[in-house]
């Protein structure tokens, strides 16, 4: 299709939950809901049209040993586009990505810097391992170097101890998010248990992500301050693994990790009925697979979270949230096609009829 050309998209365009429309058209890459005047080169793609999905957890750049190359970074950003992922939220990553902003074929990416966690607490190679004293200034500098996001490991698993526990005191949490916040960034935190997850809403943390330690004592105070949740269900479906490999060294550890698989869908569901935010992230690319976006929507709907929610927690909802737009006027044409109403069934997003990535149709 050559720059010159229109595209037209047509079917049912879902611009948003309640917005469903016959058609649009991309100009020169961009959304317009108004038929252009002389257009004769005109290509047609009939389906059923989201905007881009979203993967507010991800990782690119990043394996389950640390930063990868390039070419492995863009095997994984190929991976989520064929997906129809066309915004991420990088939730942390070792590599320096920022060539990718210069390739038109590849997903949108929002990143968080790097990790920033205890000194030796966390996944090996992964993040700046650092001591609460030192908080402060790594996140002004990740802050500086991401897209509005600073991602903390808010706990992990205590060798001495044999099970999970925070990894910052509460006077360094508060200091290192007001210090975030002055720097016009959001902060999220890598939570598994129950025990991190006062301080840092109390804190005035934005996000949390994981959040399988949620209980009825801490719904009621993310609901109250609106910070939203990242469940990441396709990763915490690993538990029982992870559990059986740690049994001997950390028994504590592995029941504890089991219990909160255990209740992960029951979790989900009361945040949801407390009127938590959700989003969809999967977190690929540590060792979980890349393109598992559907699969990531479909466990929010076992979880008892309605279809039509589960879909805008990846597509309108999601990308609001990021401060993205949508299928909106003017806007760049980042869009996926499928052959069938995903409001009826969401596991059609599983296969993406077309993906147009900047007004261009890249499958």
């Amino acid at each position: 299709m050559s720059e010159s050309a229109v595209l037209h998209i047509k079917g049912r365009v879902l611009v948003g939950p309640e917005d469903v429309r016959d058609e649009l058209w991309v100009v020169a890459g961009r959304i317009t809901f108004d038929r252009p005047r002389g257009a004769r080169e005109v290509s047609t793609l009939a389906g059923w049209t989201l905007p881009g999905l979203v993967d507010a957890h991800c990782h690119v750049g990043l394996d389950a040993h640390g930063a990868v190359d390039e070419a492995t970074s863009e095997k994984q950003a190929l991976t989520d586009r064929e997906a129809g992922t066309l915004l991420i939220r990088d939730a942390g990553s070792a590599a320096d990505t920022r060539w990718i902003d210069d390739r038109e074929d590849l997903p949108r990416i929002i990143r968080a810097g790097r990790h920033i966690a205890r000194t030796r607490r966390y996944i090996r190679n992964y993040a700046h391992e650092i001591e609460p004293a030192d908080l402060v200034a790594y996140v002004r500098q990740e802050a500086r170097r991401g897209d509005g996001w600073v991602k903390l490991v808010g706990d992990w698993i205590d060798r001495e101890a044999g099970d999970l526990s925070p990894c910052w005191p509460r006077d360094a949490v508060e200091a290192a998010i007001a210090a975030a916040h002055e720097e016009g960034a959001r902060v999220t935190a890598h939570c598994f248990a129950e025990d991190s997850l006062r301080d840092l809403v109390e804190a005035g943390i934005d996000c949390v992500e994981h959040a399988t330690g949620l209980t009825e004592e801490t719904i009621p105070l993310f609901a109250e301050r609106g910070v939203a949740i990242v469940p990441t269900l396709v990763n915490i479906a690993t538990f029982p693994r992870l559990a059986d490999g740690g049994e001997v060294r950390f028994p504590r550890w592995s029941a504890h990790m089991r219990r909160l698989h255990k209740r992960r869908y029951d979790t989900v569901r009361s945040a949801y009925d407390a009127g938590i935010p959700v989003f969809v992230g999967t977190d690929a690319g540590g060792s979980l697979a890349h393109g598992l976006v559907a699969a990531e929507v479909a466990e929010l709907v076992k979880a008892g979270i309605p279809a039509l929610d589960a879909l805008s927690a990846t597509t309108w909802g999601a990308r609001g949230w990021l401060g993205r737009p949508g299928l909106e006027e003017g806007a760049s044409a980042d869009l996926v096609v499928y052959e069938s109403d995903p409001r009826a069934d969401v596991r059609v997003l599983a296969g993406p009829r077309r993906v147009v990535l900047r007004g261009r149709v890249m499958q």
